[in-house]
């Protein structure tokens, strides 16, 4: 079993999803590195929304609502958190390096990719499909920056000695 199987396995076993609205408010905020407006966003509400749902001061605090819970549930179900260790080399445009080297990466993916690396899993898929995967997506994430930069860059992910998931 390749490390990236195993961090897939690990993954199911890790502690479930917070099961109260509160938990998982504060998750969301936490993935999203305390950002009440990216939150905000998210669950399709104003900003000061978000802060009177985790205001801390008695009687200034609201509960979010029926439709904002089950926005929360299914914007707190879409990701992942990926820490790897592994080889990472580029096919680039000229004047740009593209030396492999080995680098420690923890990059938010999107609920999508997590789909796509079990629905692989189940289909029998070797640890280099999944590699392939998860390259992808590092490299629309993380070296692209969500495809605001270095368009054209193609991600090698190999040698890979740690990979794990998490939810936040």
């Amino acid at each position: 079993m390749g490390q990236i199987e195993q961090g897939l396995e690990r993954a199911l076993r890790t502690r479930s999803i917070p099961s109260s609205t509160e938990a998982r408010l504060r998750f969301l905020l936490a993935r999203n590195r305390g950002s009440t407006r990216k939150v905000a966003t998210m669950l399709g509400v104003s900003q000061r929304t978000v802060q009177r749902w985790v205001t801390k001061k008695p009687g200034a605090r609201r509960p979010p609502g029926p439709l904002q819970v089950r926005a929360i549930e299914e914007a707190e179900a879409e990701g992942f958190v990926f820490h790897t260790r592994a080889r990472f080399g580029f096919a680039a445009p000229a004047g740009s390096s593209d030396d492999p080297r080995v680098r420690w990466i923890t990059q938010d993916l999107p609920g999508e990719v997590a789909r796509e690396l079990f629905a692989a899993r189940d289909a029998g898929a070797g640890e280099q499909q999944q590699t392939v995967i998860l390259a992808r997506a590092l490299g629309h994430a993380y070296f692209r920056g969500w495809g605001r930069r270095a368009h054209g860059l193609h991600v090698a992910f190999s040698d890979v000695e740690f990979a794990d998931f998490s939810s936040g």
